[in-house]
């Protein structure tokens, strides 16, 4: 989340007027993440989060993101519910941006994640994948791995001035990637960005997943292995191996991984490694002046991919 585009007063007045959802007494922007303008909106009937969509999300996609949000939350699943307006219409336009307004859920994200809350949101993410199955709309990963290679070509020279050689370290994970990505594997709604800061606990327990603008079709076991990356590293750059099959044991008590999926797991993290890095190395130097964010920092995930470089044995004989 984050703040690029303000508003006014009166054009937030003017957006309300078309929801029956009461009138604004409070109104900030939350100036997190990348990607949108967000804002946390009270009016004297209820808390709300309205979203102008902004950088990476085209407006094609956003009724797969609203009627996903709806499909979820009335399959079962704790996700913020998008709202209409009096015309049933959930997709709107403020200053000739796209956006919405959705129910604001209460929780808390865990800033130092724990053994048991990596247990908890591997739960919650197989939950998440077992409420999407039926889901009638479909969009293509368009950060998938064939998305990769035609992204880092464009990016060589900011490898290279992040760290000497590493272009050249990178393109080699790229080609190992190419040739032996797995396929075949069970597919289906995955959340494609399952981040601590996109995740709500209350006492202890899973609670909710929000920000769904990555939302794909793509293999479950991906976006478990985007999740052990998000959760499951230390700030040293080492992989917790506890705290990971804590999410693993969390998520196969609701969905088993097939054998396939497990044997797939090292090769989806390293894949899911090189994915953030490359977003990541995109943002850095890409970010609008005054934007009220701040990027995030690539070499995190280069130091993860190290990890998974130097030949992790991810989860052992528990995966």
């Amino acid at each position: 989340m984050a703040v690029y585009t303000d508003m006014t007063d009166d054009e937030l007045a003017a957006l309300l007027a078309e929801f029956d959802i009461g009138q604004a007494i409070a109104f900030k922007g939350i100036a997190e993440g990348v990607e949108n303008s967000n804002f946390l909106l009270e009016t004297d009937r209820g808390r709300y989060i309205l979203t102008l969509y902004e950088r990476r999300v085209r407006e094609g996609d956003l009724p797969y993101f609203l009627n996903l949000l709806t499909w979820l939350a009335d399959h079962g699943f704790p996700s913020a519910r998008p709202v209409a307006d009096r015309q049933g219409r959930t997709l709107k336009t403020v200053r000739g941006k796209p956006a919405a307004i959705v129910e604001f859920l209460i929780g808390i994200s865990a800033r130092r994640p724990t053994t048991a809350h990596c247990r908890e949101a591997g739960a919650g993410l197989a939950r998440l994948h077992l409420a999407g199955q039926g889901y009638p709309g479909r969009r293509e990963n368009d950060l998938g791995q064939e998305a990769w290679s035609p992204m880092f070509a464009r990016l060589w020279d900011a490898a290279e001035a992040l760290k000497p050689g590493l272009a050249d370290t990178i393109r080699a994970d790229l080609d190992y990637l190419g040739r032996d990505w797995p396929r075949g594997l069970p597919t289906g709604v995955i959340h494609a960005d399952f981040f601590p800061d996109n995740v709500f606990f209350r006492d202890g327990k899973f609670a909710a997943a929000f920000d769904f603008y990555f939302a794909c079709d793509d293999a479950y076991a991906y976006d478990l292995a985007i999740a052990l990356n998000a959760w499951c590293f230390e700030a040293d750059g080492s992989f917790n191996l506890t705290a990971g099959r804590s999410m693993l044991a969390g998520y196969q008590a609701h969905r088993p991984l097939t054998v396939e999926e497990r044997a797939a797991l090292p090769i989806l993290a390293h894949g899911a490694a090189m994915r953030f890095f490359l977003t990541r190395l995109n943002d850095w130097g890409a970010t609008p002046a005054g934007a009220l964010v701040r990027p995030k920092d690539p070499l995190e995930y280069e130091r993860k991919l190290a990890v998974h470089r130097a030949g992790l044995a991810l989860l052992g004989d528990h995966a």
